[in-house]
């Protein structure tokens, strides 16, 4: 097919080393007699069971086996494979070749396995030269949102908002390190001890983070953060108690009336998430243009223009700053302007573009509460080296920033939008601004879930005439407060 199954040379003789049987017969061992069986025990065997100091149960020591099993079989794949040839290959015809490569060599080691390990040990070994490994059922579980895995040993995933321990490991460092490169390769760039740490994209568009040793004292550290193949649509969010239909109407109202608008909150707060469902208020007659660090803005209209910036190569040159993407965007005619996050000096050309006729632009930042927010964009201003009275340059953020939106993870896991908040100009040389709604907090359940209700504060819009003007009236009764679903 893409080559021999097996290659005739003198191979076989290390097949001995691996330990597949070394699992169960370390008692057979023990009652054979002769002294042929001695010599071979401490040579093998004895760094296996210094390793193992604490007795394992059934469960554990068959994964461990097979994972022995897997590695000596990988190997052989890599041997064998006419690797050029993959690329043309159907997946019927490599799972066949995978398949039949393991059966002749599982015959030689003289391992028996049942039917379900043979088949789990085929899909592992596929995942082996076609993904990434221990990493590729995690990528393929929906319910995950985000892998994090801490040395080769131990891997975590987050699902509703906690994080928990999978039984997920790789063989040693050496495998992870070998799954972490063939990530980052596949988009030209690379991590060594030179270069210890990497930002990069998986093909789905899952956001991937890694660092190695030596910067990474315990084995490589790595965060991916999975790209959502279905968009949460604003129906999706309210139903599932990130806000309210009342709230839902307001920022309709929001973004059809191009109010610029940002999003604030923590990390993994849903910040990208609030991001998308807000854009879907974009009449699809306007030309967008996005800018992110990693695409991951899912829009729906048909005028979208999406760009992304690039960090340096080898040789530390070739960067794309997301500032550099953003002045070229000024010159293409958008009508709105979405940047997937604004955390450095690319803040100056955002306010500029939202005081310059891109009204309608959105950004989401890292701030704790609308208040925090401002904050933020004056130290990031601070930041990029602009001398400017205090005064102005709040001046500068009350007149381009209409609206806040706070988006929070609480500790029970769940996310909600807890606060939209508006600015509405200066006092003095304060910004002066007013909560329109809310997430109450009430107390705790017994199994520690949040309990609380979305309510308006009773403020009425400073926005209500600027509705009103564009066709969106609002009633009035959407700003009394009420105790929502």
């Amino acid at each position: 097919m893409f080559s021999r199954y097996k290659k005739p040379s003198k191979g076989t003789p290390k097949l001995v080393e691996v330990p597949a049987e070394a699992a169960k017969p370390a008692s057979a061992a023990a009652t054979r007699t002769g002294p042929a069986a001695k010599p071979a025990a401490p040579q093998t065997q004895a760094p296996k069971s210094a390793a193992r100091v604490v007795p394992m149960d059934k469960e554990r020591k068959r994964k461990e086996r097979l994972g022995e099993i897997k590695v000596e079989l990988h190997r052989r794949l890599l041997d064998n494979l006419n690797l050029a040839a993959l690329e043309t290959a159907s997946e019927a015809d490599l799972r066949a070749e995978i398949s039949a490569i393991a059966s002749e060599a599982l015959e030689e080691m003289a391992i028996v396995l049942n039917r379900e390990e043979r088949a789990t040990l085929n899909q592992d070994l596929y995942d082996e030269v076609t993904g990434l490994g221990p990493l590729e059922p995690l990528l393929k579980d929906d319910s995950v949102n985000d892998i994090l895995v801490n040395g080769p040993h131990q891997v975590f995933v987050e699902r509703a908002g906690k994080l928990e321990l999978t039984d997920t490991i790789f063989k040693d460092e050496r495998h992870l390190l070998r799954i972490i490169d063939k990530i980052v390769s596949a988009v030209g760039r690379r991590v060594d001890e030179s270069n210890p740490y990497v930002d990069a994209r998986l093909a789905d568009g899952s956001r991937f983070n890694a660092m190695v040793p030596p910067i990474a004292v315990d084995g490589s550290l790595v965060s991916i953060r999975k790209f959502k193949k279905e968009k949460l649509a604003v129906d999706d969010l309210v139903r599932f108690g990130a806000f309210t239909e009342e709230m839902a109407a307001y920022l309709q109202a929001a973004v059809s009336t191009r109010l610029n608008v940002i999003v604030s909150g923590g990390t993994g707060s849903g910040k990208t998430t609030t991001l998308n469902a807000l854009s879907s208020f974009i009449d699809d007659s306007e030309r967008i243009l996005t800018i992110e660090d990693t695409a991951e803005l899912q829009l729906q209209q048909t005028h979208v223009g999406r760009m992304e910036s690039r960090p340096p190569n080898v040789e530390g040159t070739g960067a794309v700053s997301q500032r550099d993407c953003l002045r070229n965007a000024l010159r293409m005619r958008p009508d709105r302007i979405i940047v997937g996050e604004t955390r450095g000096e690319e803040v100056i050309d955002m306010l500029q573009a939202m005081n310059t006729g891109h009204d309608g632009s959105m950004t989401t930042i890292h701030a704790n509460s609308a208040r925090d927010a401002v904050s933020r964009l004056e130290n990031m201003i601070a930041m990029a080296g602009i001398e400017m009275p205090l005064k102005a340059v709040r001046s500068q953020i009350a007149s381009a920033v209409n609206l806040i939106v706070q988006a929070s993870r609480l500790q029970d896991g769940s996310r909600r939008m807890v606060s939209i908040t508006e600015v509405t100009g200066m006092e003095g040389e304060v910004i002066s601004m007013q909560e329109v709604f809310r997430y109450q907090r009430v107390g705790l359940t017994p199994e520690n879930k949040i309990i609380g209700h979305f309510t308006a504060t009773g403020v009425r819009s400073h926005y209500s005439e600027r509705f009103k003007m564009w066709g969106y009236e609002l009633p009035s009764d959407i700003f009394e407060p009420f105790e929502g679903r």
